[in-house]
């Protein structure tokens, strides 16, 4: 795990406001106390849960050298419908530790949450 990039999705709105602040924030980070990121495994059902309303979002890479001191694998909660370690920044993610970035656009295909979800255990 330890040398797999992992990912942030926000919306465009959270987007600009991190261009703004200099640091990503989501109100769902906040609540938690941690940045939530998905490994490409992830990602599809990470897509699929929280950002389904959403036509098109931004994607993020983090510099993984500039992180790792504050990113821990956790394990998802029991009563969590998502099995499995989740990447989570305890700590500022700032912009100026992003790698990369993509602005994506939803697809045409659309497959059932069921399997996005068992996608996940490979």
């Amino acid at each position: 795990m330890k040398n797999q990039n992992i990912y942030k999705i926000l919306s465009i709105r959270e987007w600009d406001e991190a261009q703004k602040l200099g640091y990503v924030t989501t109100d769902l980070d906040k609540k938690d106390g941690f940045i939530h990121f998905s490994n490409a495994n992830q990602l599809a059902a990470s897509l699929d849960l929280y950002f389904s309303d959403h036509e098109e979002v931004i994607l993020l890479l983090p510099n993984m050298k500039k992180i790792a001191s504050n990113l821990k694998y956790e394990l998802t909660d029991s009563d969590s419908k998502r099995k499995g370690f989740f990447g989570h920044l305890y700590g500022d993610f700032m912009v100026e530790d992003i790698k990369k970035s993509w602005k994506i656009k939803r697809g045409a295909f659309k497959l059932p949450q069921s399997i996005l979800l068992e996608a996940e255990f490979v």
